[in-house]
């Protein structure tokens, strides 16, 4: 019986040991299973792509306000040559013209009154012209005195010009004075687009003394973006230099250019000076009065870049994952700088050489997880 006692006390006494053992051991597996919190592994490694972060020019960009206007001198206005009555309008906004299309009929009693001048002026051209072929030849017949002939000779010169300035006159209308009527065309003096009407079928146009034109043409096979820049940065920029362009209707499309013009005043009102763009519109997608935005380069400087999915945002924080190798990674948080192009500039965080997750953030897990 003692015996006995004794060997069941000492059983009790190992199995204590061990419990103490297994339980000491459990917080020691936690703890090197994550010893920073920071371990995250691959869910699936294919998903994930890395980059070698590398130092790379950072530009710095002048974003400004910009609206598109046709190039003045490619606008034409479009006024008739002779007052009357509109009696059909050929064209309408956004039409598309040639040189010499029809773009308005007009009954013009001015074309009227230059036809009968022309026709009377022609009647009594080729009366004097008679009559100085009759005093030539009663002159070699010495039946005239020297100075009949030499008036008949003047008042048939001045016949022709009169006749001549009529015939011109109705050339100006754009009528042949042979067979001009009283119906004047108005036809379009280059190709372009119609920016706008400014009369209507019925309607009486007084000529060159009309308000608004009957319509004006505009070439936008080269427009201009024109935009505001403030007198602090006028210094950092050049004439010359390189530009993009950007539209409100066309966000995703940028436009380059070249900064044309920088005005030599300042804007009372406003405080800024004018800067334009010269942009080549050979489809016509850019339309004038569109808003947009000029992009020029201020400066630049060497600093880190990272592609824009590279960085996870949670709320005003924004961190990265480094590779450490083995198919784990570190997360780190970052301070961004600027951003641009899909790119953001890294201040602090990461340094040239670390290698980092550019695609596939999401498919990390935290490694005391795993």
């Amino acid at each position: 019986m003692k015996s006995a006692a004794v060997i069941f006390a000492l059983f009790c006494v190992m199995l204590c040991g061990c419990e103490r053992q297994g339980s000491a051991s459990q917080p020691q597996a936690a703890e090197s299973a994550n010893p920073t919190g920071n371990e995250y592994v691959a869910s699936d490694a294919k998903g994930i792509q890395t980059i070698t972060v590398k130092t790379s020019s950072v530009p710095e960009y002048l974003e400004l306000p910009a609206h598109i206007e046709a190039d003045p001198t490619r606008v034409v206005h479009v006024y008739p040559p002779a007052g009357g009555r509109i009696v059909e309008m050929k064209v309408r906004p956004s039409d598309r013209v040639e040189k010499g299309q029809l773009l308005a009929l007009l009954e013009s009693n001015d074309v009227s009154r230059a036809v009968a001048d022309y026709h009377k002026a022609k009647v009594d051209a080729e009366v004097k012209h008679a009559a100085l072929l009759r005093a030539q030849d009663l002159l070699a017949h010495h039946a005239i005195a020297e100075k009949d002939y030499q008036q008949a000779e003047g008042d048939a010169k001045m016949a022709q010009a009169e006749m001549d300035a009529t015939a011109q006159q109705i050339r100006v209308f754009g009528l042949d004075p042979e067979n001009a009527s009283t119906q004047l065309r108005v036809v379009a003096p280059r190709s372009g687009v119609i920016l706008d009407i400014g009369a209507a079928s019925g309607e009486y146009s007084k000529s060159l003394d009309a308000p608004q034109p009957l319509c004006t043409i505009a070439d936008i096979s080269t427009v201009w973006a024109l935009g505001d820049i403030y007198e602090r940065d006028y210094a950092s920029l050049k004439m010359g230099e390189e530009a993009q362009v950007t539209l409100d209707a066309y966000p995703n499309q940028r436009w380059p250019g070249r900064v044309g013009v920088l005005s030599d005043a300042v804007d009372p009102t406003t405080r800024t000076l004018h800067l334009r763009v010269v942009l080549s519109n050979p489809d016509g997608r850019i339309k004038p009065a569109m808003f947009g935005s000029i992009r020029v380069l201020r400066s630049s400087s060497q600093g880190i870049v990272v592609p824009a999915s590279a960085v996870i945002r949670e709320g005003n924080e924004a961190h990265v994952f480094v590779d450490k190798g083995g198919g784990h990674f570190e997360r780190r948080s970052v301070k961004l700088g600027r951003a641009f192009d899909g790119s953001l500039e890294i201040l602090s965080g990461v340094n040239p050489g670390d290698s980092i997750v550019s695609e596939g953030a999401l498919l990390l897990r935290d490694a005391s997880q795993s």
